[in-house]
């Protein structure tokens, strides 16, 4: 909340800007005022003056100045002082300030001399004391800036700490206040709410139906077991029932991986699994899917390494994308690899849609047209490994491969492994 562009920043900027200008503006009244009294007693001041003493040089009568003033005539005019532009005006003669009214009467010229200094003086301090006042209000309104900006989004930063939390259960702040930060509050309780219950609903819908189908399931995998067993001698049956047995043991597999998602991710045990392991086991139940095809399948280990999740967990996650792979690619290589914190899955496959990867990019609303998610594989399989990968605070990413292809990459957090 402290960055270059905070509200706390600009609530101050703004209220700074606006005592900016409000000196400014008053400054400028006050000098225009200033200058305005000044210019308009010295003119009546020197006019009066010089319709008093005008007369009485002409009636050859003493002409008395009062102190500050003085009154020139003809010959008795300073050199600097002659031949001005008749009215009144400011000179300078030697560094001083001077006042002068230049006139012209019957007997020649004359001039009113005015000194200055006295004006001069007056000026600095009406000035200096503008200044302080500038210089004292820019002060307050910073302070003031500072501290209404913190009373106003104090509350709001309080609000989204709670909110970036992400704990659903927590009661948020400010719910009892009757301003607009109240509404705003009361607002994100009410999504948070509803987030709730969805979640709750998914989860329940998602346990009830697993454990719904893990009784079936166990009765067809125990039949296809005997049917295997009693068919050993029957190999156009042998095939049929091998088949039916791997079905039925993968969807009791992904039966168990829902069961698993439907939890909480704290709730549920994470073991020390060797993703090594994992993947090896994989690529042996997907051999199967590479008969008759001129396709190669391998696993290359640059760096081994453990992760802290249930295996049932990453064998969904890395043979979904393995199998995808397996089903997909003609001719060529399917290369599981494993490095630093992450598994790769590069294939010589047609390649993923743009709009299948614009759906598995994170955060993507792009609509899939219908039948094209099955065509490419992308269907239950794909929704299912993201679903884990946010799960367990990984990162899906599919690219496109220069030469054709798709490359698959999970990316697991530094927290989440061991080497």
């Amino acid at each position: 909340m402290n960055g270059p562009s905070s509200l706390q920043r600009r609530i101050v900027f703004a209220y700074l800007l606006l005592a900016l200008g409000s000196c400014v503006f008053f400054a400028l009244i006050a000098a225009v005022a200033v200058e305005g009294i000044e210019q308009h007693l010295v003119d009546n001041r020197l006019i009066s003056v010089a319709s008093w003493a005008v007369p009485r040089y002409a009636a050859g009568l003493p002409v008395e100045m009062p102190a500050g003033l003085i009154y020139h005539h003809g010959d008795s005019i300073p050199l600097s002082l002659r031949k001005l532009p008749e009215g009144v005006q400011e000179k300078f003669v030697d560094g001083v300030g001077l006042h002068v009214l230049a006139g012209r009467d019957a007997h020649g010229e004359y001039v009113v001399v005015d000194h200055a200094s006295d004006y001069e003086k007056i000026e600095l301090v009406v000035y200096s004391m503008i200044g302080v006042g500038v210089l004292g209000f820019l002060g307050f309104s910073l302070f003031l800036g500072k501290f209404l900006a913190r009373r106003f989004v104090r509350p709001i930063s309080l609000l989204s700490a709670s909110v970036m939390k992400n704990d659903l259960q927590a009661e948020l702040p400010l719910l009892s206040n009757n301003d607009e930060l109240g509404v705003l509050s009361r607002a994100f309780a009410a999504r948070t709410a509803e987030l709730n219950r969805f979640l709750a609903r998914e989860r329940f819908f998602t346990g009830d139906v697993s454990h719904e189908l893990r009784t079936p399931l166990t009765i067809i995998i125990g039949a296809a077991e005997i049917l295997v067993a009693q068919t050993r001698d029957q190999s156009e049956l042998q095939g049929p029932a091998s088949r039916i047995l791997r079905a039925a043991m993968d969807a009791a597999d992904c039966v168990t991986v829902l069961l698993l998602l439907a939890r909480a991710p704290e709730t549920i045990d994470a073991p020390e699994t060797r993703l090594s392991s994992v993947l090896s086991a994989e690529i042996d139940r997907c051999q199967p899917l590479l008969r008759g095809k001129a396709v190669t399948l391998q696993l290359v280990v640059d760096f081994d390494f453990s992760v802290f999740a249930r295996r049932e967990l990453l064998a969904a996650a890395a043979g979904n994308l393995i199998r995808n792979a397996c089903q997909y690619t003609e001719e060529g290589s399917v290369v599981v690899r494993l490095g630093r914190q992450a598994v790769t899955i590069e294939d010589t496959g047609p390649g993923i849609p743009a709009p299948i990867r614009a759906r598995l990019s994170e955060g993507s609303t792009y609509s899939v047209p219908n039948g094209l998610a099955s065509s490419a594989g992308s269907g239950l399989g794909l929704a299912l490994v993201k679903r884990i990968c946010e799960h367990l605070g990984a990162i899906l990413t599919v690219r496109e491969r220069a030469a054709g292809g798709s490359l698959f990459s999970i990316e697991f957090p530094q927290g989440l492994t061991k080497s």
